[in-house]
C-alpha cells in the first residue's frame, strides 16, 4: 500500500506541475505523509522534475527537513 501512495504522490505533483503554488503545497503534504525511503525517491524525481520546469524551484526548500 505505501508504494500506491508513492506512486499517486507522484501523479499528483505531476498533474499540478503547471502552477508552482499548488506543487509546493501537495510537495509539503508528501513530506508528512511519505516512508523515509520515498522521501528519498522522490526528491530525485522531483529535482529532475524542476530541471524541465524551472518555475517549480522555489518548492525545493520543502525537501530538506
Amino acid at each position: 500500500m505505501a508504494r500506491a501512495m508513492f506512486e499517486y504522490t507522484k501523479t499528483v505533483l505531476d498533474k499540478v506541475s503547471f502552477d508552482a503554488t499548488l506543487f509546493c503545497k501537495e510537495v509539503n503534504k508528501a513530506m508528512d505523509r511519505l516512508l523515509p525511503h520515498e522521501i528519498e525517491e522522490l526528491k530525485i524525481w522531483i529535482i529532475s522534475l524542476t530541471r524541465q520546469n524551472p518555475e517549480l524551484n522555489s518548492c525545493l526548500i520543502y525537501l530538506n527537513p
